[in-house]
């Protein structure tokens, strides 16, 4: 059990976290920060002892994105900033794939996932062996793989992507018919914003395939000058229903260039939160659909992951190199 009984809030933490609560007070609640505040205090401190970094996907509660995080951002800018780090310790609050893309990019680190049971609905949805039968089936064919898939998956494509740079990278292979993998409605997507011919998996995010078009039209008739921006992951009628469709960091540089007075954010719960508390001008309406694996990760598990320095991540070197060669690709494909 997370040795955390022992931490107390006191006014020496309170003072010292005092600009932490300032950022989050939108989104966290007043009695809720006496429980939070030591364990970022002790977050903060030990990362300084171990010289470790934390990685947080939008997708974390504000605590850990706004409170302990030092790098943050969607699947590719973890990916990108993972190769940027100095320090000798990474901690990856997200899921295990996206620790697994750490790993990858910084072999000689020790990469954390602070609970080895935050997985993923879509990169649990396809195996290698099915990407070897595909290549089988669609022989010439290229295979790209959203970074939403286990390393062994990754060893098996011709490069990876994720929802931000998807269209870039299937115009890069310059072919005229690419297999997508394995969300099947970011495949589609895709494949109305390219000529090229896109072949689906039929994997879906269990978060983002709950909403609904019919859900949209009514959160527009109850809530006036509503502006819906959605992610890619989500059925195609919600697409359609959208004002604005993206990646997730370009959902939260749509909220920052543009401010619109009310949004409807479809997407996980908590990326909604982590935008509100950078904008204050903005009202957010909440169809709110929380992704359990992410929130296997918490303040108290990172604290013990740092003390503890387990669970480490590791991967089979010969899978490791190939599956790095996929993410290396994709990173060097230039943004439009």
């Amino acid at each position: 059990m997370p040795a955390t009984s022992a931490l107390a809030y006191t006014a020496d933490i309170a003072e010292a976290t005092r600009p932490i609560y300032e950022r989050v007070k939108r989104v966290i609640p007043a009695v809720e920060w006496p429980f939070h505040a030591p364990l970022v205090h002790e977050i903060n401190r030990l990362k300084r002892e171990r010289n470790a970094v934390i990685l947080a996907h939008n997708y974390q509660t504000p605590e850990i994105f706004h409170g302990v995080a030092d790098i943050v951002g969607d699947s590719l800018a973890l990916a990108a900033k993972a190769t940027q780090t100095d320090a000798d310790v990474i901690v990856l609050a997200g899921v295990h794939f996206m620790a697994e893309t750490a790993k990858l990019l910084n072999p000689a680190k020790t990469v954390l996932i602070p609970d080895t049971g935050a997985g993923c609905s879509l990169a649990e949805s396809i195996t290698a062996a099915d990407v070897r039968l595909l290549r089988e089936r669609y022989p010439g064919v290229p295979v790209v793989a959203y970074v939403n898939t286990s390393a062994e998956v990754k060893a098996e494509v011709d490069i990876c992507c994720t929802s931000g740079n998807a269209v870039e990278v299937v115009e890069s292979l310059g072919t005229p018919r690419v297999i997508m993998l394995p969300d099947e409605y970011l495949a589609k997507y895709v494949a109305t914003q390219t000529s090229v011919e896109i072949i689906a998996w039929k994997g879906h995010c269990e978060v983002h395939e709950r909403f609904t078009g019919d859900e949209i039209r009514e959160f527009r008739g109850r809530f006036d000058e509503l502006v819906v921006i959605a992610h890619p992951e989500c059925p195609p009628d919600v697409l359609e229903a959208a004002d604005f469709v993206g990646s997730t960091a370009r959902m939260v540089d749509f909220v920052a260039d543009r401010r619109p007075p009310r949004v409807l954010m479809v997407t996980e719960c908590s990326m909604s939160d982590n935008v509100a508390a950078a904008s204050p001008e903005t009202e957010f309406v909440r169809p709110c659909n929380l992704c359990p694996h992410m929130k296997k990760i918490t303040l108290a598990n990172i604290l013990e992951s740092l003390r503890t320095l387990e669970p480490q991540v590791s991967i089979a070197p010969e899978v490791a190199e190939r599956a790095r060669r996929s993410v290396e690709r994709m990173l060097a494909v230039k943004p439009r």
